[in-house]
């Protein structure tokens, strides 16, 4: 839809650009700059890169970090096969052949909320592919310490999220599995983003309230969310540049959103669609409908699924309640998203305290296994992250190189761009194949 054209004077300045309390009203922003996080150069050719001297256990962590990861491209991607879509339609992106951005959506538990691991991935795909823009990002700041290191959003304190871990719900969350809503006028939202078409995704609703949109401070539109129960879309194109689009609600009747798109007219987005504290069940607690229509709209090119940390702590699953569970989800992801390819990324080591002693978690062995097992039978790819890190127990050496946190859990920020560049390493080496072998095949057709 096109902006309206409107002769009202400019907004008024009381919403700063800084995002702080103004006039009395207050705002919550997530975390990270406005801008994409700044390339890195070849770290992935660098693993071997020679290190400053470092305290032993430091140095013997590093050394055994870098050899790992190095090693680890001998680990093959397994039935990469069920990626020969994602890779023709790379190839038709990079060759013109296809408009409009390629989009690749991550969901996850709080390794991909950090947009640490993605943030790297983005980064590397844009670099090769082009900048498609942010693409798909929550609405405001759902809970603390959202970020996307590519966009920045924010929103007033009266808005309410529902999806979170431990805060059940009704199930309609959306694309990223969480919503925000509000029952009241004049509570803002916004997003901040480098693109020339955005799109709202919210929920329709009866009774439903209307917002009026601003573009860099100007009034552009006036949205009505009333309608039957379905989830609703909303398209504004502009200019290409920096844009600061706000919603803010009218009148006291309920408004619920999902989301902002944000896309340049080519290259790639990556969408990093994580929740702190997930196991890949809860996306089966999601409202169906709402999330088949969702995906059909982003129609990804590929879809990552990196779950398995959280569930490997708890003693409910067994290795075939796992694999059922999983490949039901699976299942969910293909007819929402058929002609998507699918990647599962199994979980990384992990360790538990036993008698005051860092010990392997063996639980991650059944996940890996049941996530593999059920990949293979559902035709997507499998990268085993715990293996390309060095196993089983390699968590420790993680720990003592710095590349992971102490709880022997989560990484450093250092440690996810490793994790990042050796899964894009193992994709697009992937890829070059896929290329030779495509030019092969399309050379001998023409004899």
């Amino acid at each position: 839809m096109s902006p309206a054209k409107s002769s009202s004077k400019p907004r008024p300045a009381k919403r700063a650009p800084a995002w702080k309390k103004t006039n009395g009203k207050r705002y919550v922003s997530s975390i990270g700059p406005p801008k994409a996080v700044p390339a890195v150069p070849a770290r992935t050719a660098a693993l071997g890169r020679k290190l400053r001297p470092a305290p032993p256990v430091r140095a013997q962590g590093h050394e055994f970090v870098l050899q790992n990861v190095a090693a680890g491209a001998d680990i093959p991607v397994e039935n990469v096969a069920a990626l020969i879509p994602f890779f023709e339609q790379l190839y038709r992106h990079q060759d013109g052949e296809m408009p409009g951005p390629l989009r690749i959506l991550q969901y996850g538990d709080s390794h991909t909320a950090a947009d640490e691991w993605t943030g790297e991935l983005r980064t590397r795909f844009q670099e090769r592919f082009g900048d498609g823009g942010s693409g798909f990002s929550l609405a405001g700041r759902p809970y603390k310490g959202y970020r996307r290191f590519d966009v920045r959003s924010g929103s007033t304190l009266g808005w309410h999220t529902d999806g979170l871990v431990g805060r059940p719900g009704d199930g309609v969350y959306g694309l990223g599995g969480l919503s925000l809503s509000v029952r009241a006028p004049h509570e803002d939202v916004y997003v901040e983003a480098d693109a020339a078409r955005f799109e709202l995704f919210y929920y329709q609703q009866p009774g439903g309230g209307a917002l009026q949109l601003y573009d860099n401070g100007l009034p552009v539109d006036r949205i009505s969310t009333e309608g039957e129960p379905a989830p609703g879309y909303y398209t504004f194109e502009t200019v290409p540049g920096l844009h600061k689009l706000e919603l803010e609600t009218l009148d006291q009747a309920p408004v619920r959103l999902f989301g902002w798109v944000a896309e340049k007219p080519t290259g790639v987005t990556y969408e990093t669609l994580g929740i702190n504290g997930a196991e890949a069940s809860i996306m089966l607690d999601w409202n169906e409908d709402t999330l088949k229509s969702n995906l059909e709209r982003r129609n990804p090119g590929l879809v990552v699924l990196a779950y398995g940390t959280n569930e490997a702590g708890h003693k409910i699953w067994t290795l075939d309640s796992y694999r059922e569970m999983f490949s039901r989800l699976l299942a969910r992801v293909r007819e929402a998203a058929p002609a998507a390819a699918i990647l599962v990324v199994g979980p990384p080591a992990r360790d538990q305290r036993v008698k005051r002693i860092w010990t392997p978690m063996d639980r991650v062995d059944l996940i890996v296994q049941a996530q593999r097992e059920a990949a293979a039978a559902n035709g997507c790819a499998f990268w085993d992250l715990r293996s390309k890190m060095g196993g089983k127990g390699s968590m420790l050496q993680w720990v003592n190189a710095g590349m992971a946190q102490n709880d022997h859990v989560h990484f450093t920020a250092a440690g996810y761009r490793m994790l990042a560049d050796a899964i894009f390493r193992d994709l697009m080496s992937q890829y070059d194949l896929f290329l030779k072998a495509r030019g092969t095949i399309l050379a001998g057709g023409a004899h």
